[in-house]
C-alpha cells in the first residue's frame, strides 16, 4: 500500500503558533509557500477575500514565529486577510467552512478563537483596539504585546490617526504594522497614498541598515546623527523625519514584506528594543502568489468560487439585474439630464455601482477613500453649494458617518440624496455587514425623507424621486444581490413624497411592507389564501413622511395589520405605531403585528437561511398573521386530519 505524499508537509506539523517557534527561518520560508498555497485551494472552494489574504502571507507566520500570542494580541485591521492567521491558529481543519452558516467567519471573531483577540469587519479600528490592550497590560491586565497590522487603505481614515496621535502622546510599548499594498478594495486616494508611494520609491536608501533593523538608539554614537538624516532624505520630511516621528512613533522600514530574511530580523529587533510605540512599515503586493490575482485591477478582493488552474470563477446563472447595477445605471441616466448630479463613495465604486457613472462622467463622481465622515460632510457642503450630490454607501458603513449625518446634514435640512446599499440581512459577511439600522437611526432624524425600494423597478423611481427633491436630505435603501426580475424603466417617474401603493386588496388582513421582503409578503399572501383569508397587501415607499391616510385605511377596513420591514426594531413597525397612537387607533382595540429583525445580532448564512431565522420567511409572516386573528392553517389541518 502506497501513501500519497502530502504536499504541505510544513504546514502539517503547524497545530498552532507555537509550533512555528520550533522551525527554522529557511522552514518558515518554506511553510510561507505552503500556507499561501493553502489559502488559494480553500477559497478556491468557498469563495471570499482572497487579494488580501495572500499579501499577508509572510507577515502572518512571521508575526505569529516571533511574538508570543496568544498572549501578545494580534489585531487584524478590517479582518478580511485574516484566512491565513486563521489556518495558524488551530483552525486549519475548518477554513473550507469560511463564509458558510456554521462556519468560520470570514473577519476575526472573538467568540471563534483565542487567538482573534477583538473582532472587526470595519475598518480603521485596530490601533484604537491595540491601544486598548496596551493600558490593559500596563494596568496590570494578563495581556502581553499588542501588535495591529492595517493596510494603507485603512490608514487613510481619520480614526487610524486619532488612534496614532493618542498612541504616540502616551509613548506607551505597542506595534503598529502598516501593511502598504498600494491597493485597497480600490485604489487608494489622497494624499496619504502618494505619501506611502514617495516612502517605497526611495527605497534604496530605505535598505540602509539603520532603516531596515531599527531605532538610532542602537547605532553608534558616531553614526546615529548621519542615519537620521538618512532617514529624512527618504521620507522626503526635511525637519524631523516622518509623519508617524512627529506623531511619537519610531518609524521602521519600507522593508520588504514578503521577504523573511527581513521581516523575521526586523520583527525579532522590534520586540527585543521597543520601549514605546514602533511602526513597522512593510510594503506587499496584494495577491501576492498567485498570478491571475496579482494581474487583475482588484486583486481578486472577494471571489466567488474559482479554478485554481485558471482563476475562473464561477459564473452565476442568467437572471435579474442586481440592485447595485441598476442603481447605478439610474444614477448615470439622471446625471445625463442634470449636470449638477454627482456621486461619492467611500473607497467602493464597483461595490456601489457608482463606477458605472464614473464611466461616462467621471469629473462628477469622487470617491473618498475609506473615510465615510468625510465623505458626508462633504456631500453637505456640494449641496450648500448648489449641486445635488448622491451619498452611495453601504447601510453598515454609513453608521460610521451617523453624527454627520445629523450634524452637517439634517440639522441645516441640506439635500444630500442617500443611496443606502446592502440593506437587510447580506449572506456570507455576516452581522458585521447587516444593515440592520438606518432606517431606525435616519428615520428618527427631523425633516428626513426615508423610502425603500420593494423591488428593481422601485429603485429606478426613487433615484429620480431623490433627484428631484431639493427640499432637504432624502434616502433610499435597497438589498444585496439580484433583483425580483420586474420589467425595468428607462427612466423612473417621481413619486409623490410620502405615498405608499395598493398591490393587492383582500378583505380580512392587511400587510403592509416597507421595502425589498414585498416578494416574501406576496408569497405568505399566497399560503393565507390557501386558508381562505383575504390579504391586501400594500407598498409603504415611504417609512418617513408616513402615508397616515393608507395606514389609517388599513387599520379600519382590516381584522388585522401587519407591518414587515428588513430592519430592527424601531424602524418603520415603531413609525407605524406612533402614527396609529396620535390617530387614536388603539383607542377601542386594533389587531396589530410588527415583523422585523430579531434583538440579536445574526449569524452568516444564505440571506434566505438568515431571514429564516430571524422568523421572517413566508410561512413565518403567514403564521403571524393567523396567530394574531386566531385562526389555524386549514392546510396544515388538513394535513393533520389525514
Amino acid at each position: 500500500m502506497t501513501h500519497q505524499r502530502s504536499t504541505t508537509p510544513l504546514l502539517d506539523r503547524v497545530a498552532g503558533p507555537a509550533d512555528l517557534r520550533e522551525l527554522s527561518d529557511s522552514e518558515l520560508g518554506s511553510l510561507a509557500d505552503e500556507l499561501r498555497a493553502e489559502v488559494i485551494d480553500a477559497v478556491s472552494e468557498t469563495g471570499g477575500h482572497l487579494g488580501s489574504g495572500l499579501g499577508v502571507v509572510e507577515l502572518s507566520v512571521a508575526i505569529h514565529a516571533v511574538f508570543n500570542t496568544p498572549m501578545d494580541k494580534l489585531i487584524w485591521d478590517v479582518g478580511h486577510q485574516c484566512y491565513p492567521h486563521k489556518i495558524l491558529t488551530g483552525r486549519r481543519d475548518r477554513i473550507r467552512t469560511l463564509r458558510q452558516k456554521g462556519g468560520l467567519s470570514g473577519f476575526t471573531k472573538r467568540s471563534e478563537s483565542r487567538f482573534d483577540p477583538f473582532g472587526a469587519a470595519h475598518s480603521s479600528t485596530s490601533i484604537s483596539a491595540a491601544l486598548g490592550f496596551t493600558v490593559g497590560r500596563d494596568m496590570g491586565q494578563a495581556t502581553g504585546d499588542a501588535i495591529a497590522v492595517i493596510g494603507d487603505g485603512s490608514i487613510s481614515a481619520g480614526m487610524a490617526y486619532e488612534a496614532l496621535n493618542n498612541a504616540g502622546a502616551e509613548g506607551r510599548r505597542l506595534f503598529v504594522i502598516l501593511n502598504d499594498n498600494e491597493m485597497s478594495i480600490a485604489p487608494p486616494v489622497g494624499a496619504m497614498s502618494s505619501y506611502l508611494s514617495g516612502l517605497y520609491a526611495n527605497e534604496p536608501l530605505a535598505k540602509m541598515k539603520s532603516l531596515a533593523e531599527g531605532f538610532e538608539a542602537a547605532l553608534p554614537a558616531s553614526i546615529r546623527a548621519g542615519a537620521k538624516r538618512a532617514r529624512q532624505l527618504a521620507s522626503g520630511l526635511s525637519a524631523s523625519g516622518t509623519l508617524f516621528e512627529e506623531l511619537g512613533f519610531e518609524y521602521v522600514g519600507p522593508i520588504n514584506g514578503h521577504d523573511m530574511e527581513q521581516l523575521l530580523p526586523v520583527l525579532r529587533a522590534a520586540r527585543v528594543r521597543a520601549t514605546g510605540p514602533v511602526l513597522i512599515h512593510c510594503c506587499t503586493v496584494k495577491g501576492k502568489g498567485y498570478a491571475p490575482a496579482e494581474t487583475s485591477e482588484d486583486k481578486y478582493h472577494g471571489v466567488s468560487k474559482f479554478n485554481v488552474e485558471t482563476g475562473a470563477m464561477a459564473k452565476k446563472g442568467a437572471g435579474a439585474p442586481s440592485y447595485t447595477s441598476v442603481y447605478g445605471k439610474a444614477l448615470t441616466e439622471e446625471a445625463a439630464h442634470d449636470p449638477d448630479i454627482v456621486a461619492v463613495t467611500a473607497a467602493m465604486p464597483s461595490g456601489t455601482g457608482v463606477n458605472i457613472m464614473a464611466e461616462r462622467f467621471p469629473a462628477r463622481v469622487f470617491d473618498v477613500g475609506i473615510a465615510e465622515q468625510h465623505g458626508v460632510t462633504f456631500c453637505a457642503g456640494m449641496a450648500a453649494s448648489g449641486l445635488k450630490p448622491f451619498c452611495t454607501i453601504y447601510s453598515t458603513f454609513l453608521q460610521r458617518g451617523f453624527d454627520q449625518v445629523v450634524h452637517d446634514v439634517a440639522l441645516q435640512r441640506l439635500p444630500v440624496r442617500f443611496a443606502i446599499d446592502r440593506a437587510g440581512l447580506v449572506g456570507a459577511d455576516g452581522a458585521t455587514h447587516a444593515g440592520a439600522f438606518d432606517i431606525g437611526y435616519l428615520g428618527n432624524l427631523p425633516g428626513f425623507t426615508v423610502m425603500a425600494a420593494s423591488d428593481e423597478a422601485e429603485l429606478v423611481h426613487m433615484v429620480s424621486t431623490a433627484a428631484a427633491y431639493d427640499e432637504g436630505p432624502i434616502a433610499f435603501r435597497y438589498p444585496r444581490g439580484a433583483g425580483v426580475g420586474v420589467d425595468l424603466p428607462v427612466r423612473g417617474e417621481v413619486l409623490e413624497i410620502g405615498k405608499g401603493r395598493l398591490v393587492q386588496e383582500g378583505d380580512d388582513v392587511a400587510i403592509l411592507s416597507f421595502g425589498a421582503h414585498l416578494s416574501e409578503c406576496r408569497v405568505a399572501a399566497e399560503l393565507l389564501a390557501e386558508d381562505g383569508l383575504g390579504v391586501t397587501l400594500a407598498d409603504a415607499r415611504f417609512a418617513k413622511p408616513l402615508d397616515v391616510d393608507l395606514v389609517m385605511q388599513l387599520a379600519r377596513n382590516h381584522r388585522a395589520l401587519i407591518t414587515v420591514e428588513q430592519g430592527a426594531e424601531g424602524g418603520f413597525g415603531s413609525i407605524v405605531l406612533h402614527a396609529l397612537a396620535r390617530q387614536g387607533a388603539f383607542d377601542k382595540g386594533l389587531v396589530i403585528r410588527n415583523i422585523h429583525l430579531p434583538d440579536r445580532f445574526i449569524d452568516q448564512a444564505s440571506p434566505a437561511e438568515m431571514y429564516a431565522d430571524a422568523g421572517m420567511a413566508a410561512a413565518d409572516i403567514a403564521a403571524t398573521v393567523r396567530a394574531a386573528m386566531g385562526v389555524s392553517s386549514k392546510v396544515v389541518s388538513l394535513t393533520l386530519a389525514r
